[in-house]
């Protein structure tokens, strides 16, 4: 397919197949009441747009008579060239599936740029995974373990702020763990692989665990009346619901002193965690700033491949 193709058609349109595709691509299935159900057209011309686009890139989608969907093509190739944070986005957030042409800002503003981005072929491998809840083969690389054949049955996308990961069950150790995505090679679904019910997410303690966190201004560092609108507290204080599986990612991006007597010195820790022992049992603590067990008679666990594979 041709660009002059592309362009003969209408911006809707256009908008339209590339909606088509991301669906295809990352979930590996549409159906016309996708395309009705997103932009409000009749079933009639979801027909059309479907045929439009099997015309345009006959290899890219196949009708399955039996599920009553198109899914995606053992040949297929992109058609759009979406950047990585634009199909995120629209993956974890529900927007962004038009047409990736560039934008004109309302507003001139700069956002600092990610050094890492999944590649979009091992994204497409997990996220299908995902929604169709089959296990995944992947060739996985560790700084600790270096390069290992897994099996994994991936459920979520997490991002840690630097990078995204993919939190599964794995196979090879018989737990959960968050494997970062750009680490992933010849992801490959295993599809007619039965998934296990000790496998799936609801047996994940630290997904399903939910910790609540009590942030106050670091009570040695000067003005705590700034850092209370900095970050929109009430009476000085920012609760916070989260997974237990993202409280130390969260805890170490936003710099909170984790340590029970808020011992940390530098000028980035303006937050403190009230309770450390509101942490007390999550995996990925070792990860918060200064965090300490609160037993003196269990040495504090050191991250390593035992608690997620982002070593």
């Amino acid at each position: 397919m041709t660009t002059d193709q592309l362009l003969a058609l209408s911006q809707p349109q256009r908008d339209r197949l590339a909606f088509v595709e991301l669906r295809v691509r990352f979930i590996g299935e549409i159906r016309r009441q996708d395309l009705v159900a997103r932009f409000g057209i009749q079933s009639a011309a979801a027909t059309r747009d479907l045929a439009v686009y099997k015309d345009l890139a006959p290899r890219n989608i196949d009708y399955d008579a039996k599920a009553k969907s198109y899914v995606i093509g053992p040949h297929f190739r992109p058609v759009f060239d979406f950047p990585p944070e634009r199909v995120l986005s629209w993956l974890t957030q529900g927007f962004g599936d038009g047409e990736p042409t560039p934008l004109k800002a309302w507003i001139p503003s700069e956002t600092p740029a990610r050094l890492t981005q999944p590649q979009l072929t091992t994204l497409a491998q997990v996220t299908r995974a995902i929604h169709s809840g089959c296990p995944l083969g992947i060739e996985y690389h560790s700084i600790t373990s270096g390069r290992t054949q897994r099996e994994i049955v991936p459920f979520a996308l997490l991002d840690n702020g630097l990078r995204w990961h993919v939190r599964a069950f794995d196979r090879k150790t018989r737990d959960f763990r968050d494997f970062v995505i750009t680490r992933i090679r010849r992801a490959e679904l295993l599809k007619g692989k039965p998934v296990g019910s000790h496998e799936t997410s609801d047996q994940d303690i630290q997904w399903s665990r939910i910790v609540e966190l009590e942030l106050v201004p670091h009570p040695d560092r000067p003005h705590p009346e700034i850092t209370e609108m900095d970050y929109g507290m009430d009476d000085g204080q920012l609760h916070l619901k989260l997974r237990a599986a993202t409280a130390g990612y969260i805890l170490r991006k936003w710099s909170v002193d984790c340590s029970p007597d808020h011992s940390l010195a530098g000028p980035e820790f303006r937050l403190w965690l009230k309770d450390a022992l509101a942490i007390y049992g999550v995996k990925n603590a070792v990860l918060a700033p200064g965090y300490r067990q609160p037993d003196p008679q269990r040495p504090e666990a050191a991250p390593s491949e035992g608690v997620f594979e982002d070593a």
